[in-house]
C-alpha cells in the first residue's frame, strides 16, 4: 500500500513537472521504452583545481557536493588534466578518446594556414571534425551538451562555439515563449535577483581593479562578461539540462564557466572566484534532484573539473614588455635582420603586425615569417622557413637568458624534446626532474605529454612556457590566474563520482579524462570490453571486521515502480559487504520478468549465494537468500510454522568460512504479518532445528525482516539468546528501517551471539536506497573470531538480556 502511494505521488509530481511540460510545448523528442536504461549527467566545473576544490569543501562553499560525499557515497578522485591543460584538449580526450589532439587553445592550424582560437565557431567546428574523423565513438552521441568547446557528437549542442541557445525556442510561437517564462518564473526571478547582485559585485570588483592600477577598458568590459557567464549562462544551461533529463536523453554534459572566468581575472584563490562556486553548487543540486526524479532513465550524476589554474603574474608586468617583443628581438638579434611578425590577440580576431600600416595589414596566412600565438602560460612560436640547429639553439638560449622566458621547448628526434632555461640546455624526458621538480604530482606524465606536444603537427618551432621548477608562474596574457601549461595546479583536476563508478581495476592512483570516458561508456552499455570487476578489498586470513547487510529488497521493485535487480545490486555494492541477507526475492515469476533475481544480484556482486523459496508454485519461487564473498556451506533451509491462508515463511542457515579457522553461523528469515504466527515462528527458530541445535554454536548471526517492533514479544524472546546490535552498541542510536521515504518502524534486525563484537552500525538513507526498495538496508560491522571480539563494543562477554 505504501509503495503504491509513493509511486502515485512520484507520477503526479512528474505530471506537474515544468521541465516535462516545456519539452512537450517545444515539441522536443522524448526517449521511449528506456525506463530501466542507464543515463549519465556529466557536470564540468571549468578551471577548478583539486586543491581549490578541497579548500572550497572545507570552507562550506560547496555544501551540496559535501552532502554527496557524506550521504551518497561519492568519492573525490585526483585527476591529471594532461598537457596542454585546456578545455579543448581535455574534451577531445573525453569525448573522442584522442589524447593530445590539439596543440593548445591558441595555435596555428597548419592545414588551413591560419591562427585559431578555440572559441571561434569556424575553427572549433573544423578542428572537431578532424578529431572526430580520427578518434573513437563520440561520447555524447544522442545526448546534449551545454557551454562546451566541442559538441562531442551531441544531437543537441547548446551555447557551444558553433551552436547558440535552444534550437526551436526562437522559432516557437509567442504563446510558447511566454509559457516558457511562466513555467520557469522562479528561475527567471532567481536570474534577475542574481544578475542584480552580481552586477553590484562586478562594479565593486571593477573599482577594486582600477584602484589596483588595472586597465579601465578591460575592467569595464569584464563587468557584462562576469554577469553573463557567472549567472545568466549558468541558469539557462541548468534549465535546459533539467529538461533533458526529464525527456530521458541518454547523456547530458554541462560546463559551468563562472569560476574559470573569475579565476583568470582575480586569481584561483580569490573571494570573487570562490563566490561563483556557491551558485554552481546550487545548480548541480537542482540538476541532481531532477535526475533522481526522472521517470525515463536511471541517471547518475558525475562532477569533474577539466583542469586547474595557477596564480600568475603577467610577463609584461615582470619584464616591461610583452612576449612578442622578446621573441622578435631575439630572432632579429640572432638572425641579423629585422623580422616581420604576426601575433594573435587575446580576444576576437585582433592581430598586431610589425612594420605594417593598419591599411596594409596582411592576412594571417600571408608570407609573414614569424607567427606568435600566446595564451596564458604557453606561447607557440612559428618560423616560416628552415632554422638550423645552431640558429634554433642561439634563439632559444637568448630568449631564456635575456628575454625572460622561463622554459623553451622544441622537438628533438622521434621521442624526445630539447629544453632551454637560463641554466642552459636540457633534454626531455631524461631531465624532467630538473625542469619540473621531483615533487611534481604528475612528473612522468607531464614529461611524456610535453614531448608529444612538441611533436604535434600544429606545434610551434619553439614552445614557450611561463613556468619551470623554482620559478614564479608567469602568464603571457594580463591575468592573475592561468592554465594551459605544465605547472602542478594547472594539471591537477578532480572527479567526484559514486564509489561504485565502473572505473575498472587498472586505473592508477589518479585518473585522466580517458578513464572517465571509458567509465562513462561502460555505464551507458556502449563499451566493447566486458564490464570491469567491482573493486573489493583484499581478504586477510581472518578479517579484522566482517560487514553484514540485511535488506528486504521488495522483489527489486523500487518506490518509483521500476523493476531493477541491477539497481539493488548497485545499492549493495556501495557498502562493500562480506555477508548479505536478502528477503523478498523473486525467481522466475512473471510479475518480475521471469528472471532469477538472486542469481542476477549475486553475479553482479561476484559472490556465491544460497536461496530458499518460502513460496514455490510450479516453476515460480519467492523467498530469501544469503550471499557472501567468503566460502560457505548450506546447513539447513526449510519452512517455519504458519497459519492457513497466510503466506508461507521460511529460514535459511549457512556456515561461512572466514579463514584462519573461523566459521560463523548465519541465519536469514522473514517472519509473518500477524503477531500469532510470528510468535510461533520465533519459538521454532529458538528450537532444536535452528538456534537451539547443537551445531548452532558461537559465533551466530541472525538477520531478517521480523515485521515486529523492538518492544514486541518476538524481539524479547530472541533477546533471551542473542543481542540486538542496534540496542547493544553504546554510541549508536537505533534507527528505523521501514519505510524508506519517512522511516517510522524498526522491523529489520541483526542479532548476534555474545562472543561477537559490534564495531559499527549504519542505516543509509541516500537517494538511491530511498528509491530502490521500501526498506532501508541495515549494515553492521562485526568482529568475529578474535579474543577481543566481545570487548569491541565495550561490553563484557556475558550475553543474555541488556
Amino acid at each position: 500500500m505504501i509503495g503504491r502511494v509513493e509511486r502515485a505521488l512520484r507520477a503526479f509530481r512528474r505530471y506537474l513537472s515544468r521541465s516535462e511540460w516545456m519539452a512537450r510545448l517545444l515539441r522536443l523528442s522524448v526517449s521511449r521504452g528506456t525506463r530501466d536504461a542507464p543515463g549519465l549527467v556529466m557536470v564540468q566545473i571549468d578551471g577548478l583545481s583539486r586543491i581549490e576544490f578541497e579548500r572550497a569543501l572545507a570552507a562550506g562553499e560547496l555544501p551540496f557536493l559535501r552532502h554527496l560525499i557524506d550521504e551518497h557515497h561519492y568519492l573525490a578522485h585526483p585527476m591529471y588534466a594532461g598537457v596542454p591543460s585546456s578545455t579543448a584538449a581535455v574534451q577531445a580526450e573525453l569525448f573522442y578518446g584522442a589524447r593530445g589532439a590539439v596543440a593548445g587553445f591558441n595555435f596555428l592550424d597548419r592545414e588551413s594556414g591560419t591562427l585559431v582560437r578555440m572559441f571561434e565557431p569556424d575553427a572549433a567546428a573544423r578542428i572537431e571534425a578532424r578529431i572526430a574523423a580520427a578518434g573513437g565513438e563520440p561520447l555524447l552521441a544522442g545526448g546534449s551538451c551545454y557551454v562546451d568547446n566541442f559538441t562531442g557528437g551531441a544531437a543537441e549542442p547548446h551555447y557551444c562555439p558553433a551552436s547558440r541557445g535552444w534550437p526551436g525556442l526562437g522559432e516557437a510561437p509567442l504563446s510558447v515563449r511566454i509559457l516558457f517564462v511562466v513555467f520557469n518564473l522562479f528561475s527567471f526571478i532567481r536570474i534577475a535577483a542574481l544578475l542584480a547582485l552580481e552586477l553590484i559585485l562586478a562594479v565593486v570588483d571593477c573599482v577594486r581593479g582600477l584602484i589596483a592600477g588595472h586597465d579601465l577598458w578591460r575592467e569595464i568590459r569584464f563587468v557584462p562578461m562576469r554577469v553573463g557567464v557567472s549567472v545568466l549562462l549558468r541558469e539557462l544551461s541548468t534549465i535546459g539540462a533539467k529538461m533533458d533529463v526529464a525527456r530521458g536523453l541518454p547523456i547530458v554534459h554541462i560546463n559551468f564557466l563562472g569560476y574559470d572566468e573569475q579565476a583568470h581575472r582575480r586569481g584561483p584563490a580569490s573571494r570573487f572566484a570562490h563566490w561563483t562556486l556557491k551558485g554552481i553548487d546550487d545548480a548541480i543540486a537542482r540538476i541532481w534532484r531532477a535526475a533522481e526524479r526522472s521517470g525515463r532513465r536511471h541517471y547518475e550524476v558525475w562532477i569533474y573539473s577539466d583542469h586547474g589554474q595557477e596564480f600568475t603574474r603577467s610577463f609584461e608586468s615582470v619584464h616591461g614588455c610583452d612576449i612578442s617583443r622578446s621573441v622578435t628581438e631575439s630572432f632579429a638579434a640572432e638572425l641579423g635582420r629585422d623580422i616581420d611578425y604576426c601575433v594573435s590577440g587575446p580576444l576576437g580576431k585582433q592581430l598586431r603586425y610589425a612594420r605594417a600600416s593598419p591599411a596594409s595589414v596582411p592576412a594571417a596566412d600571408a608570407d609573414v615569417p614569424l607567427l606568435i600565438a600566446p595564451l596564458g602560460p604557453v606561447a607557440m612560436i612559428y618560423w616560416r622557413g628552415a632554422l638550423g640547429a645552431d640558429e634554433l639553439d642561439r634563439i632559444a638560449s637568448r630568449l631564456a637568458a635575456q628575454g625572460g622566458v622561463p622554459l623553451l621547448l622544441a622537438r628533438d628526434g622521434k621521442d624526445a624534446a630539447l629544453a632551454w632555461t637560463v641554466e642552459g640546455r636540457f633534454r626531455l624526458p631524461a631531465d624532467a626532474g630538473r625542469l619540473l621538480g621531483d615533487d611534481h604530482p604528475f612528473l612522468e606524465e607531464v614529461a611524456q605529454d610535453l614531448v608529444a606536444l612538441c611533436h604535434h603537427a600544429d606545434a610551434g618551432s619553439l614552445v614557450a612556457c611561463g613556468w619551470r621548477a623554482g620559478q614564479e608562474p608567469l602568464s603571457f596574457a594580463i591575468e592573475n590566474g592561468a592554465h594551459g601549461g605544465i605547472a602542478p595546479r594547472e594539471t591537477e583536476a578532480f572527479a567526484l563520482l559514486p564509489d561504485d563508478a565502473p572505473l575498472g581495476p587498472g586505473h592508477n592512483a589518479h585518473l585522466r579524462p580517458l578513464d572517465l570516458r571509458r567509465a562513462a561508456l561502460h555505464l551507458l552499455g556502449r563499451a566493447v570490453e566486458a564490464r570491469p570487476t567491482p573493486r573489493r578489498a583484499a581478504r586477510h586470513p581472518l578479517p579484522d571486521r566482517v560487514r553484514v547487510i540485511t535488506y528486504n529488497v521488495h522483489s527489486c521493485i523500487g518506490m518509483d515502480g521500476r523493476l531493477s535487480p541491477e539497481r539493488i545490486a548497485r545499492t549493495i555494492a556501495r557498502y562493500d559487504a562480506d555477508i548479505i541477507a536478502l528477503q523478498e526475492l523473486d525467481v522466475r515469476r512473471p510479475r518480475t520478468g521471469s528472471v532469477d533475481q538472486a542469481h542476477l544480484i549475486a553475479r553482479h556482486l561476484k559472490m556465491d549465494f544460497h536461496f530458499h523459496p518460502a513460496v514455490h508454485l510450479e516453476d515460480e519461487r519467492y523467498g530469501d537468500a544469503i550471499l557472501s564473498s567468503f566460502p560457505m556451506r548450506l546447513v539447513r533451509a526449510g519452512p517455519l510454522p504458519g497459519m492457513p491462508n497466510l503466506e508461507p515463511r521460511g529460514a535459511l542457515w549457512v556456515a561461512v568460512d572466514l579463514g584462519g579457522g573461523a566459521e560463523v553461523n548465519v541465519i536469514n528469515t522473514h517472519l509473518g504479518l500477524t503477531a500469532a504466527e510470528r510468535r510461533m515462528q520465533t519459538r521454532a527458530l529458538l528450537g532444536p532445528d535452528w538456534l537451539g541445535s547443537p551445531d548452532c554454536v558461537d559465533p551466530v548471526v541472525l538477520c531478517g525482516d521480523l515485521n515486529a517492533i523492538p518492544s514486541s514479544m518476538v524481539c524479547r524472546m530472541l533477546r533471551t539468546r542473542l543481542r540486538d546490535v542496534q540496542l547493544e552498541h553504546e554510541t549508536h542510536r537505533p534507527r528505523a528501517t521501514f519505510f524508506t521515504r519517512f522511516p517510522m518502524a524498526r522491523i529489520d534486525y541483526v542479532f548476534v551471539s555474545p562472543g561477537v563484537g559490534i564495531r559499527d552500525i549504519d542505516v543509509p538513507s541516500g537517494a538511491l536506497v530511498r528509491v530502490a526498495s521500501d526498506h532501508l538496508p541495515l549494515i553492521v560491522d562485526l568482529v568475529i573470531g578474535h579474543a577481543e571480539a566481545a570487548q569491541e563494543d565495550g561490553l563484557a562477554a556475558e550475553g543474555g538480556q541488556r
